[in-house]
């Protein structure tokens, strides 16, 4: 709905009227700002013009979900559903909240049960899918909303969501797998490999959903020591991660699992 408008709303802003008059092609602008703000679009009105908070926000002060999740498949069109996820959110140099739940589903197939340790009966009684979509969109409000492989989470999440009835996802976004490549030089950059090699997080459990969030929020804290000095805004902490030369040393495979 806003794509039109994204890197505008990322820099400069819009003018209300400009923005408005978009909008209204999908219904009452006054209705659809409300619906995507409620969809975690950080939208603010600032001197007459939208732009996202992001943009005048500075990164001391973002507003950060460090996200994870654990399914029992890859691909939501085909039926896989969420059965662990574990969030922090972190402002101001420390976590202020955590979410962690299981979600009930009917099958794990045995590959991925020995891969996270979760069994079928870790989520027979846990809430619905329902009930943790409803409460993780509460919890998530407008933060920017960071994984490590962030496309595949935030897909998934986002399908999740409206799986339940929800709408999709508007939230800004950041990849700390991106991120690290183009913080420092590293063989690999799997969460697994780099926890390993630099000991982001001790109590580490991988392929369990809170603590690989846990870990690649130490991973961003780590990278984020390394910005150049013009990267000052939230904004343009998620272009530096999307735009800048990547720091990955050679002859090293160039895709590999990012978790």
């Amino acid at each position: 709905m806003l794509e039109k408008f994204e890197n505008a709303l990322s820099k400069q802003g819009i003018p209300r009227a400009k923005l408005f008059k978009h909008l209204s092609k999908e219904g009452h602008p006054d209705f659809i700002l409300e619906l995507l703000k409620a969809q975690g679009s950080p939208l603010y009105e600032h001197q007459g013009k939208f732009i996202y908070k992001t943009a005048i926000q500075p990164i001391s002060h973002g507003k950060f979900c460090i996200m994870d999740i654990e399914t029992n498949g890859s691909k939501p069109s085909k039926g896989a559903t969420i059965i662990e996820l574990g969030a922090v959110i972190y402002q101001d140099g420390k976590i202020i909240d955590t979410f962690e739940s299981f979600a009930q589903c009917n099958t794990i197939p045995m590959s991925i049960q020995e891969l996270t340790g979760i069994s079928l009966e870790d989520t027979l009684n846990a809430p619905t899918l329902k009930e943790v979509m409803f409460k993780f969109r509460e919890f998530l409000a407008d933060c920017v909303f960071v994984a490590h492989d962030v496309k595949f989470d935030y897909n998934f999440t986002s399908a999740m969501m409206q799986r339940v009835g929800l709408e999709p996802l508007q939230n800004r976004k950041l990849c700390t797998f991106a991120l690290a490549q183009r913080s420092f030089k590293a063989q690999r950059y799997g969460l697994k490999y780099l926890n390993a090699n630099l000991k982001l997080y001790s109590d580490a459990d991988h392929h369990r959903a809170l603590s690989d969030a846990i870990t690649a929020l130490e991973l961003m804290k780590l990278s984020m020591k390394t910005l150049p000095k013009k990267v000052t805004s939230v904004e343009d902490l998620i272009l530096f991660s999307k735009e800048a030369p990547r720091l990955q040393k050679q002859n090293t495979k160039s895709k590999e699992p990012s978790k």
